[in-house]
């Protein structure tokens, strides 16, 4: 059967090399440009590319390894953005001392993650992701996905409004802005080239399962949220804006729990259910879910849906040294297949295996082990259904 069934690919992230992660510190201090970063970086992606090739993963990434995290290295490519850790930002949250306990409780470590916060107006200094497609291109054959963050996460994760109503008047105008830059990012991947670009909001899960507290942490969101239903409408808003009338490449929108420890217990559990609604409405092509661990629930979540065309099914857990088997596997994606035809299903891990540079949740001998059983798997599942 074709590869074009069960084609196999990645969330995103790989854990960068320890001599790469000395020259980001090196560049985040100012002692090297962000070109000179760059060409170290070129050589940590060709690494990235060797081991997804050799697991024999359909549509690859460059491994974000130019990436602080999946979303502040815009403070590279955006001007009047400053990069600040979760520490830095303690001064801005109303109760100091609660989030203190909160970031301790759920593992998070504050001088570690970095966010972008908008501090200035916001002017393209360089593509956002184009470089890393144009190299990419240079180095391989394979299918490739592009992950940019989606609307909803930046807006989020940089309002900071102490510090951003300098230049935007209200979260929404900042918004407006994003929605505008990854449109023009999105037509130029796309002419150059790109398969599948991937917008991450891992955020939506925490507007449901955060609790109701304002002071909450999900991927450094942690400024003030409105009512859920509110947050999602605007979320579906700015999608839908971002994507509107593009074609040529395919679309699809990741969502996860939190991808910062591996302490299963501190990070967000619940199913889909509650963004099901919101899915239906986003007019992207794919939903890229974790599915592998228990905390996302089970794929019943599909029964009686229309309007998602297709999945990007998470069977293997970034986070743990063991490595799934092909028969859990398989067995995950026949539950799949009760919803979803075989060609609109892809076999992915449930998120990143180097989400944070500095608090990667894997090392690359085990991620290339479980995308070897992934790749297995779908071999299995193609000669199975042909």
């Amino acid at each position: 059967m074709s590869r074009e069934v069960f084609t196999t690919s990645v969330v995103g992230s790989w854990p960068r090399p320890a001599w790469l992660l000395q020259e980001l510190r090196r560049k985040n201090r100012g002692e090297v440009s962000y070109e000179q970063f760059s060409e170290v970086a070129d050589e940590a992606v060709l690494l990235a590319i060797k081991y997804q090739e050799d697991a024999g993963i359909d549509m690859i990434t460059d491994g974000e390894q130019r990436r602080d995290n999946f979303y502040s290295f815009v403070a590279d490519k955006l001007e009047g953005i400053k990069l600040m850790s979760v520490a830095e930002l303690m001064d801005y949250v109303q109760d100091r001392q609660r989030f203190e306990e909160v970031l301790s409780r759920l593992d998070v470590p504050a001088f570690a993650i970095k966010s972008p916060v908008v501090v200035g107006p916001i002017r393209k200094r360089r593509p956002i992701a184009l470089d890393e497609l144009q190299f990419l291109k240079e180095h391989t054959r394979r299918r490739i996905k592009v992950p940019l963050p989606g609307p909803y996460m930046l807006t989020r994760a940089s309002w900071v409004e102490p510090l951003s109503r300098e230049a935007y008047w209200s979260r929404e105008d900042l918004a407006m802005e994003y929605v505008r830059l990854l449109r023009e990012e999105i037509l130029q991947l796309a002419e150059a080239g790109a398969h599948f670009v991937q917008l991450d909001e891992p955020t939506l899960t925490e507007v449901v399962y955060g609790g109701v507290s304002t002071q909450t942490f999900m991927c450094a969101a942690i400024m003030a949220k409105t009512d859920p239903k509110e947050e999602l409408e605007f979320a579906t808003e700015l999608i839908n804006k971002t994507v509107k009338g593009i074609t040529g490449v395919k679309i699809g929108i990741h969502v996860c729990r939190g991808n910062w420890t591996r302490a299963e217990g501190s990070l967000l559990r619940g199913d889909y259910a509650p963004l099901m609604p919101y899915f239906q409405e986003m007019k992207v092509d794919q939903f890229v879910l974790e599915f592998a661990t228990e905390r996302a629930g089970g794929l019943n979540v599909f029964e009686g849906t229309s309007g998602i065309r297709e999945l990007g099914l998470g069977v293997v857990n970034p986070r743990t040294d063991e490595v799934e088997s092909v028969d859990f596997i398989v067995s995950k994606v026949r539950e799949a297949l009760r919803y979803f035809d075989p060609e609109r299903i892809y076999l992915n891990p449930d998120c990143g295996f180097g989400t944070f540079a500095e608090s990667p949740v894997n090392r690359a001998p085990v991620a290339y082990r479980k995308l070897r059983s992934m790749v297995e798997a779908a071999e299995r599942l193609r000669q199975e259904y042909a």
